[in-house]
């Protein structure tokens, strides 16, 4: 018996799926292991977590995986990808493939099949695959200049959005415990003043806007829906372009899947971004059911296992 397992290294959480040849045994989350966003340390400490608790949970040792594939935004940097490889390397002595968080969510949504695949996580992408292998990506430059429709452009958006309302006194008596979204913004990040709030907003190196997500989807404040609906649109773009770039006008149809808290925790996000996208390209048919990057990172490490035994077969 042969055992796998798959890495999700995202800058909110770490998901592990650990499986054999044919069904998954174990499926495990930690913490983020994002290198850029999260630091060294803390990655290193959320990707070793993660293997050893899936590990413990299918009753193995991490000795016993035959391959591992890692998913991570930022693997196309070598830089970034050796060092996880290197801190998997640290507890698990079989081979350790490192990819983009995009290429384990396309797998996840169309195996080696054509289609688009959407994240918006703590960051925004598209990513596709046409009939013919060709591959095109759109969005994901980056926090500071990309990410539209992202948990970090979301909340950044709302924090703006709320200090705006207080330049025109709607906000300026919020405190940190009268219900606003300002007051929730204030109290997720441990600040008593919107003056304290835009400071570390501006902090260098810059917070973790990501982390405010939970509190403005689940807000009722006015300023929160325009945001939402601007990020659908905002991501609405990226498939679009992708499309553009990879099918041709004779592709009837095109298959379009959703990945990421945004998708999963917004349902106005989804809304727009549906209604948005089949406006912009009819053929796109979008798939309600959002896809599990692990999934997909679970079937690389399969898929590479079995070449590298029929490699060896042919020699």
């Amino acid at each position: 018996m042969s055992y796998y397992l798959g890495i999700d290294g995202g800058g909110t959480k770490t998901t592990c799926a650990l499986g054999d040849d044919s069904q998954l045994l174990s499926t495990v989350t930690t913490g983020p292991s994002n290198i850029v966003r999260a630091g060294e340390a803390q990655a290193r400490e959320s990707l070793q977590q993660c293997v050893r608790h899936a590990c413990s949970a299918a009753g193995i040792t991490p000795a016993e995986i035959a391959r591992t594939c890692v998913g991570g935004s930022g693997a196309a940097r070598p830089e970034l990808a050796a060092t996880v490889e290197r801190f998997l390397a640290e507890v698990l002595p079989t081979p350790i493939s490192v990819v983009g968080d995009m290429q384990i969510a396309l797998e996840a949504a169309f195996g080696a099949g054509p289609g688009v695949i959407v994240i918006a996580g703590t960051g925004s992408i598209a990513y596709g695959r046409n009939p013919e292998g060709r591959t095109a990506r759109a969005g994901g430059w980056g926090f500071a200049i990309s990410d539209e429709g992202s948990a970090h452009w979301i909340a950044r958006a709302a924090i703006a959005a709320v200090l705006r309302s207080s330049d025109e006194g709607a906000e300026s008596t919020a405190t940190a415990h009268d219900g606003s979204l300002a007051a929730s913004l204030m109290k997720a990040w441990s600040v008593t003043s919107l003056s304290d709030l835009a400071r570390a907003a501006n902090a260098v190196p810059p917070p973790d806007f990501a982390t405010l997500f939970p509190v403005i989807s689940a807000s009722r404040d006015a300023v929160v829906q325009p945001i939402l609906t601007a990020a659908g649109r905002e991501l609405a773009q990226l498939p679009a372009i992708v499309i553009r770039r990879l099918f041709s006008k004779q592709d009837a149809s095109i298959p379009v899947a959703m990945t990421g808290g945004v998708f999963r925790h917004a349902a106005v996000v989804r809304d727009v971004f549906y209604n948005e996208l089949r406006e912009r390209e009819p053929r796109a048919e979008i798939i309600s059911k959002l896809a599990d990057p692990v999934e997909g990172a679970l079937r690389l490490a399969r898929r590479m296992a079995t070449r590298k035994r029929d490699r060896a077969e042919d020699s």
